[in-house]
């Protein structure tokens, strides 16, 4: 299903949220455009603060540590002087915690809803109120899905690449006619902030700080260029999944993936973590704001206590990390060691899931 930004600026705003956490080589004016474009898609912001009301009671779980492993803590340095919004690199330090090892995958996530009989946010039905002036058979849950376009485009309007798909959810990936089946280990995608931290709160755990994610992605190595090293290829070889080739009209494949690919497919950090560079965006617990590395508390931050997004601001956003399938040098450089990426907390799309931490009992 494609909308065109006039009379569908909403939805078009779903699609679009998770992009403008990524960077990209453009030119001031080229970034200022993108700006520009972002804004106007976000205005009108679909609100389903009225489907997360409506949200499944669910139980907090007594958590268990298998498949978990556990970050010692200490001190480490933290951001990247090559973004705004990740500046001032600075010291923190953060007590020990158990992590997920790999993205929580689509059968961990299928468990939670036969249990709960929980609904994404991206199945639930669209309240007419937040659309005013879309026909309401056009109102259909679903979520962003990435398609690459079939020639080279201009890299200023993401709608290209983007589209909103009716039936889009965490259990048909690309819409109604995909499934889940054979892709048991695959990362969960489709998940807004809402349904990652329901699924926690089921599983007894929580999602981490991203001091907490940084810390882990590290892997005790201290700050270079990737979270892996300081090259892109290590002895030649693709070692995350990200994108190569030109964006956003022909994936190489070069590392094997077209888009996600099964956990644990890349070798694992020092700390025995994986895909904790490409593959999904993962979110974390913070609150996002550009500016709050400046006043950021050096034992165990936690976030700002509100959100602001100066593109947009009547969102609230919460922080993302890691990149995606669709990161490179080329493109969307957010996948880089220290950047940040922001999403609005009732968005979803096929390049966005999580993982897990859990205290010390």
């Amino acid at each position: 299903m494609k909308f065109s930004i006039k009379g569908f600026c909403g939805l078009a705003g779903v699609v679009a949220v998770t992009l403008w956490g990524c960077g990209s080589k453009q030119t001031a004016e080229e970034k200022r455009k993108a700006d520009s474009l972002a804004a106007c898609i976000a205005d009108g912001m679909p609100s389903r603060a009225s489907a997360i009301r409506n949200a499944s009671l669910v139980t907090e779980g007594a958590g268990d540590t298998t498949g978990m492993v556990w970050i010692p803590g200490g001190k480490f340095l933290m951001g990247a002087d090559e973004f705004p919004d990740s500046r001032p690199m600075h010291e923190v330090t953060v007590n020990g915690y158990y992590i997920d090892s790999h993205e929580v995958t689509n059968a961990e996530f299928e468990a939670f809803v036969k249990a709960t009989n929980y609904k994404t946010v991206a199945e639930r039905p669209l309240n007419p109120a937040d659309y005013p002036g879309v026909p309401a058979d056009k109102l259909v849950p679903g979520s962003a899905v990435f398609t690459p376009t079939p020639t080279r485009v201009s890299l200023d309007n993401p709608l290209q690449w983007w589209n909103y798909v009716a039936g889009a959810n965490w259990a048909h990936p690309e819409g109604p006619s995909s499934s889940i089946k054979g892709r048991e280990n695959y990362p969960v995608v489709h998940v807004s902030y809402e349904d990652a931290a329901a699924y926690a709160k089921w599983a007894g755990k929580r999602l981490p700080t991203e001091a907490e994610w940084e810390f882990a992605a590290q892997g005790g190595k201290g700050n270079h260029t990737y979270y892996w090293g300081d090259q892109l290829k290590p002895g030649g070889k693709w070692v995350a999944n990200i994108y190569q080739g030109s964006f956003p009209d022909k994936n190489t494949k070069e590392d094997g993936y077209l888009t996600a690919a099964p956990t644990r497919s890349f070798p694992a950090n020092p700390y025995g973590l994986y895909d904790m560079d490409g593959n999904v965006w993962e979110w974390c617990e913070d609150l996002y704001r550009p500016d709050y590395y400046q006043k950021s508390p050096a034992a165990n931050p936690k976030g700002p206590s509100d959100s602001y997004d100066p593109d947009e601001p009547g969102a609230v956003k919460r922080v993302q990390r890691g990149g995606s399938f669709l990161c490179s040098d080329d493109y969307c450089i957010r996948y880089k060691a220290g950047s940040r990426g922001k999403g609005e907390v009732t968005s979803g799309s096929n390049n966005l899931g999580f993982r897990c931490v859990m205290d010390k009992k």
